[in-house]
């Protein structure tokens, strides 16, 4: 028999599967790894890692390295919280996953509000959390690979050159401090990059907001604090934020002569803003099945 009508509803019983946002996060992953210039900017970001995995070896091989270190043992080659805090907060790190989120997640809300995918989507049985989750899952993967693992192969590596487990006998909030530190990341740079992508059309646009507005943080505070000399300028970038946060996570002196909630609350509140607007665009999107 054949129906009158053009559409009617599906009668059959919808079966949930696991993980319903692993294929948009596999689907972004592939074609971040696809892009012209982000293979390299990718590899580059694991420079430094490189760097502190040299000095680990150096620094529990001093005496074969004498020629190079005269008197006391270099403060860089001291494997403390402030070894990592100075990775993981390093002006080269942040600006790198800057360049990552540019290339890898400009575009990943962008793009489908241009060609107006969200209606597809959520015609097909997912819910908006999934798919949110299935796009803040790419960049998490970028973030962690670069902040979370090396971390922990650092500990890892410094644990097999000592043959002994004194770093952690004297640190054991270590690993809670990097998974808490690396977890902050992740969530800032995720929902700071999402944000921009879901208030524009224009992918290009969002990839120069996202860019500018990091960079322009900075020197916006450099520019006023040389006039001014207030330390509370220092607010005003997103870089010092981050690196606020991570020297109290790694009980270190800050990077600036002011309270570390200060820029916690900061960071907070914009994720906060970003994760209701993000909401929002998403939730204006309803399709009736």
């Amino acid at each position: 028999m054949i129906r009158e009508h053009g559409y009617t509803h599906w009668d059959g019983h919808l079966i949930s599967r696991p993980w319903p946002w692993w294929p948009i996060t596999r689907l972004n992953l592939k074609l971040a790894f696809k892009k012209k210039h982000f293979r390299p900017i990718y590899v580059l970001s694991f420079l430094p890692a490189f760097f502190f995995i040299v000095a680990i070896y150096i620094s529990e091989r001093m005496e074969d390295f004498r020629f190079m270190v005269r008197g006391s043992r270099p403060q860089f080659l001291e494997v403390n919280p402030n070894f990592f805090k100075n990775y993981l907060a390093s002006d080269f790190l942040l600006f790198m996953l800057i360049l990552i989120m540019v290339s890898a997640g400009a575009g990943l809300i962008a793009d489908d509000l241009r060609h107006n995918s969200l209606v597809l989507y959520f015609s097909r049985p997912l819910r908006k959390k999934d798919y949110l989750l299935g796009k803040i899952s790419v960049l998490a993967f970028f973030v962690l690979s670069l902040t979370l693992v090396p971390a922990f192969i650092f500990i890892i590596i410094k644990l097999l050159f000592a043959g002994s487990f004194d770093l952690l006998r004297s640190y054991p909030w270590l690993p809670l401090a990097i998974i808490a530190y690396s977890l902050f990341l992740t969530a800032f740079f995720c929902l700071y990059t999402t944000f921009f992508s879901s208030l524009s059309r224009n992918s290009r646009y969002v990839s120069v907001i996202v860019f500018a507005i990091y960079i322009f943080s900075d020197f916006l505070y450099g520019f006023l604090y040389g006039w001014f000399h207030r330390p509370y300028l220092s607010l005003l970038s997103l870089k010092v934020n981050l690196q606020q946060v991570a020297a109290f996570a790694f009980h270190q002196k800050p990077v600036q002569p002011i309270p570390w909630f200060w820029s916690f609350l900061i960071i907070v509140s914009f994720c906060s803003v970003a994760t209701i607007v993000i909401r929002q665009k998403i939730k204006a999107f309803e399709v009736i099945r």
